[in-house]
Protein backbone atom coordinates (compact mmCIF):
# COMPACT_ATOMS: atom_id res chain seq x y z
CA UNK A 1 0.00 0.00 0.00
CA UNK A 2 2.91 2.45 0.99
CA UNK A 3 4.47 1.62 -2.53
CA UNK A 4 1.26 2.78 -4.20
CA UNK A 5 0.66 5.85 -2.28
CA UNK A 6 4.33 6.66 -3.36
CA UNK A 7 4.00 5.98 -6.70
CA UNK A 8 0.86 7.83 -7.02
CA UNK A 9 2.26 10.33 -5.82
CA UNK A 10 5.44 10.39 -7.58
CA UNK A 11 3.15 10.55 -10.72
CA UNK A 12 1.17 13.51 -9.20
CA UNK A 13 4.62 15.85 -9.21
CA UNK A 14 6.31 14.43 -11.95
CA UNK A 15 2.96 15.21 -13.89
CA UNK A 16 3.13 19.20 -12.88
CA UNK A 17 5.12 20.54 -15.37
CA UNK A 18 2.50 19.46 -17.92
CA UNK A 19 0.00 21.33 -16.50
CA UNK A 20 2.48 24.71 -16.50
CA UNK A 21 2.31 23.89 -20.19
CA UNK A 22 -0.61 25.58 -20.85
CA UNK A 23 -1.46 29.09 -19.21
CA UNK A 24 -4.09 31.09 -18.95
CA UNK A 25 -5.25 34.25 -21.54
CA UNK A 26 -7.76 36.87 -21.11
CA UNK A 27 -9.32 38.35 -23.89
CA UNK A 28 -11.57 41.49 -24.15
CA UNK A 29 -13.89 42.20 -27.30
CA UNK A 30 -16.52 45.50 -28.14
CA UNK A 31 -18.48 45.70 -30.80
CA UNK A 32 -21.72 46.32 -32.06
CA UNK A 33 -24.73 44.25 -31.74
CA UNK A 34 -28.03 44.37 -33.32
CA UNK A 35 -31.45 42.65 -31.86
CA UNK A 36 -34.66 41.20 -33.44
CA UNK A 37 -37.18 41.44 -30.68
CA UNK A 38 -40.20 38.68 -31.07
CA UNK A 39 -42.49 39.70 -28.05
CA UNK A 40 -44.96 36.56 -27.16
CA UNK A 41 -48.22 38.77 -27.17
CA UNK A 42 -50.32 37.74 -29.95
CA UNK A 43 -50.42 41.12 -31.73
CA UNK A 44 -47.64 42.75 -31.05
CA UNK A 45 -45.10 43.16 -33.83
CA UNK A 46 -41.50 42.36 -33.77
CA UNK A 47 -38.79 45.14 -33.44
CA UNK A 48 -35.12 45.78 -33.65
CA UNK A 49 -33.10 47.46 -31.49
CA UNK A 50 -29.37 48.60 -32.24
CA UNK A 51 -26.34 48.92 -29.23
CA UNK A 52 -23.22 47.28 -28.36
CA UNK A 53 -21.73 45.10 -26.00
CA UNK A 54 -18.24 44.30 -24.45
CA UNK A 55 -16.70 41.57 -23.26
CA UNK A 56 -14.43 39.59 -21.16
CA UNK A 57 -12.87 35.96 -20.96
CA UNK A 58 -10.57 34.28 -18.89
CA UNK A 59 -9.04 31.27 -21.16
CA UNK A 60 -7.79 28.50 -18.20
CA UNK A 61 -6.99 26.18 -21.18
CA UNK A 62 -7.21 26.97 -24.86
CA UNK A 63 -10.25 25.45 -25.60
CA UNK A 64 -12.35 26.48 -22.25
CA UNK A 65 -13.00 29.61 -20.91
CA UNK A 66 -15.46 31.75 -18.55
CA UNK A 67 -17.09 34.39 -20.08
CA UNK A 68 -18.70 38.20 -18.75
CA UNK A 69 -21.16 39.67 -21.54
CA UNK A 70 -22.51 43.33 -21.20
CA UNK A 71 -25.15 44.33 -23.64
CA UNK A 72 -27.45 47.63 -24.32
CA UNK A 73 -29.78 48.54 -26.76
CA UNK A 74 -31.69 51.14 -27.70
CA UNK A 75 -35.44 50.74 -28.92
CA UNK A 76 -36.52 53.47 -30.54
CA UNK A 77 -40.05 52.35 -32.73
CA UNK A 78 -42.22 49.33 -32.05
CA UNK A 79 -44.45 48.90 -34.50
CA UNK A 80 -45.47 52.24 -35.35
CA UNK A 81 -45.61 53.89 -32.40
CA UNK A 82 -42.32 55.63 -31.41
CA UNK A 83 -41.03 54.84 -27.80
CA UNK A 84 -37.74 55.62 -25.98
CA UNK A 85 -36.88 52.55 -24.12
CA UNK A 86 -33.33 50.67 -23.35
CA UNK A 87 -32.61 47.18 -22.82
CA UNK A 88 -29.54 46.27 -20.87
CA UNK A 89 -27.99 42.23 -20.54
CA UNK A 90 -25.71 41.28 -18.22
CA UNK A 91 -24.92 37.92 -18.69
CA UNK A 92 -22.13 35.02 -17.77
CA UNK A 93 -21.43 31.63 -18.70
CA UNK A 94 -18.85 29.09 -20.29
CA UNK A 95 -17.03 29.72 -23.80
CA UNK A 96 -15.56 27.09 -26.08
CA UNK A 97 -12.89 27.05 -28.81
CA UNK A 98 -12.41 25.04 -31.43
CA UNK A 99 -9.03 25.58 -32.45
CA UNK A 100 -8.53 22.84 -35.51
CA UNK A 101 -8.61 25.37 -38.31
CA UNK A 102 -5.61 27.78 -39.06
CA UNK A 103 -7.31 30.46 -40.59
CA UNK A 104 -10.19 31.03 -38.05
CA UNK A 105 -11.59 29.90 -34.31
CA UNK A 106 -15.52 28.83 -34.11
CA UNK A 107 -16.67 29.23 -30.75
CA UNK A 108 -19.92 28.86 -28.59
CA UNK A 109 -21.11 29.98 -25.70
CA UNK A 110 -24.03 29.82 -22.92
CA UNK A 111 -24.52 32.86 -21.13
CA UNK A 112 -26.85 33.07 -18.17
CA UNK A 113 -27.30 36.36 -16.48
CA UNK A 114 -30.10 39.36 -16.39
CA UNK A 115 -31.90 41.95 -18.47
CA UNK A 116 -32.95 45.06 -17.67
CA UNK A 117 -35.36 47.22 -19.86
CA UNK A 118 -36.81 50.85 -19.16
CA UNK A 119 -36.25 54.28 -19.76
CA UNK A 120 -34.03 54.48 -16.93
CA UNK A 121 -32.00 53.17 -13.70
CA UNK A 122 -34.45 54.81 -11.22
CA UNK A 123 -37.46 54.70 -13.32
CA UNK A 124 -40.94 53.13 -11.89
CA UNK A 125 -41.33 51.12 -15.34
CA UNK A 126 -38.07 49.22 -15.23
CA UNK A 127 -37.94 45.76 -15.21
CA UNK A 128 -35.52 42.71 -14.49
CA UNK A 129 -35.55 39.52 -16.16
CA UNK A 130 -33.75 36.23 -16.27
CA UNK A 131 -31.71 35.99 -19.85
CA UNK A 132 -29.98 32.94 -21.66
CA UNK A 133 -27.88 33.44 -24.35
CA UNK A 134 -27.08 30.26 -26.41
CA UNK A 135 -24.93 30.43 -29.84
CA UNK A 136 -21.41 30.87 -31.43
CA UNK A 137 -19.28 32.66 -33.47
CA UNK A 138 -16.43 32.79 -35.32
CA UNK A 139 -12.79 34.65 -34.44
CA UNK A 140 -10.38 35.48 -37.41
CA UNK A 141 -7.00 36.43 -36.54
CA UNK A 142 -6.13 40.02 -38.34
CA UNK A 143 -2.75 41.40 -36.61
CA UNK A 144 -0.76 39.96 -33.68
CA UNK A 145 -3.45 40.15 -30.42
CA UNK A 146 -6.33 41.25 -32.24
CA UNK A 147 -8.68 39.25 -34.44
CA UNK A 148 -12.00 40.11 -36.23
CA UNK A 149 -15.49 38.53 -34.31
CA UNK A 150 -18.17 37.94 -36.53
CA UNK A 151 -20.58 36.96 -34.07
CA UNK A 152 -22.24 35.82 -31.38
CA UNK A 153 -24.94 34.88 -33.07
CA UNK A 154 -27.45 33.92 -30.22
CA UNK A 155 -30.80 32.72 -29.40
CA UNK A 156 -31.47 35.54 -26.40
CA UNK A 157 -34.39 34.32 -24.08
CA UNK A 158 -36.05 36.63 -21.61
CA UNK A 159 -38.97 36.72 -19.38
CA UNK A 160 -40.95 40.64 -19.57
CA UNK A 161 -44.34 41.50 -18.79
CA UNK A 162 -45.84 42.92 -22.05
CA UNK A 163 -49.59 43.35 -20.90
CA UNK A 164 -50.39 43.97 -17.81
CA UNK A 165 -48.10 42.28 -14.85
CA UNK A 166 -47.85 38.47 -16.46
CA UNK A 167 -44.44 37.68 -17.57
CA UNK A 168 -44.22 35.75 -20.92
CA UNK A 169 -40.97 34.49 -22.58
CA UNK A 170 -39.64 36.47 -25.65
CA UNK A 171 -37.62 34.60 -27.78
CA UNK A 172 -35.21 37.05 -29.81
CA UNK A 173 -32.40 36.73 -32.01
CA UNK A 174 -28.95 38.65 -31.13
CA UNK A 175 -26.34 39.41 -33.79
CA UNK A 176 -22.90 41.13 -32.68
CA UNK A 177 -20.04 41.47 -34.33
CA UNK A 178 -16.47 43.20 -33.10
CA UNK A 179 -12.85 43.34 -32.40
CA UNK A 180 -11.27 41.05 -29.70
CA UNK A 181 -8.01 41.44 -28.27
CA UNK A 182 -6.24 38.81 -26.56
CA UNK A 183 -3.80 38.91 -23.86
Amino acid sequence: MRKFVFLVGLFAFASLPALAQEGGSKDVSIGYSFLRAHPATTGLPTFDANGGSASFAYNPRSFFGLAGEFSGYHIGQIGSANVSTDLFTYMFGPQLYFHHYRRFSPFAQELLGVARNGTGAFSPTTHNSFAMALGGGVDVPFRGHISLRFGPVDYLWTQFPEVGTSRRSQNNLRVSGGVRYRF
